[in-house]
């Protein structure tokens, strides 16, 4: 049970402090600054294995949301340190706890090190790869693109629309759309088959977003190209 003195005198560090800490400095710095919040808040004077707990998963949600806006994806993160379900056994200690926290700490300061050096560019023409090889694919989303690629959903979906003015699914689209062009002007192949061959498995419903970036049915450009 938590000695009542114990909760009173610790002094919860705010999700807020950890994101600010991670944003700024360097390694050096902001292991200094992350040992004198541990310090200020009390921290090193928890007998509580509970406290250490409830102190560690804040951090620890700070810290994943963080990496996930520089796009570090959560599949990484987890791979690094482990779910909230499997990292109670590092906490067994206040020195195991101490060590895994600023393990972390430390970790996501060199992932945003790492996110500064490589452009949004990189990240883009990435996925844009991954588009290309994969566009048949009717399961292709932006997740399965930013797994792919080892980036966060969001931190794809914001660098894709900064840097090409179109956001994923609409570039997804464009790039089905002139497949289905190529094949529609160059074989006899039916609608329904261009339409599974590009990604989409009801035929109907290509024809209608065909219809909607080119002005014509699947059909009536197919007709308009043999004519030429």
């Amino acid at each position: 049970m938590v000695q009542t003195d114990e909760c009173c005198d610790f002094r919860p560090i705010r999700s807020e402090q950890i994101v600010h800490l991670l944003q700024s400095g360097d390694l050096n710095s902001c292991r200094e600054q992350f040992s004198g919040l541990l310090r200020e808040s009390g921290f090193h004077s928890l007998r509580s294995l509970m406290l250490r707990l409830y102190v560690c998963m804040d951090i620890y949600i700070a810290a994943r949301n963080f990496s996930q806006s520089i796009g570090v994806s959560d599949s990484r993160f987890i791979a690094e340190f482990g779910s909230i379900d499997e990292i109670s056994a590092q906490m067994q200690t206040l020195d195991g706890t101490t060590s895994f926290l600023h393990r972390m700490i430390e970790q996501c300061i060199r992932w945003r090190a790492e996110t500064a050096v490589s452009s949004g560019n990189d990240a883009v023409q990435k996925a844009r790869e991954y588009i290309d090889r994969h566009y048949r694919d009717e399961e292709l989303t932006l997740r399965t693109a930013a797994d792919a690629v080892g980036l966060s959903a969001p931190y794809l979906s914001a660098v894709f629309k900064r840097e090409t003015g179109q956001n994923f699914s609409e570039y997804l689209t464009s790039v089905r759309i002139q497949h289905a062009k190529d094949l529609l002007c160059c074989t006899s192949k039916l609608i329904c088959e261009v339409s599974y061959e590009v990604g989409f498995r009801d035929y109907r419903y290509f024809s209608q977003i065909f219809k909607k970036h080119t002005g014509q049915t699947p059909r009536e450009f197919q007709s308009a190209a043999n004519r030429i």
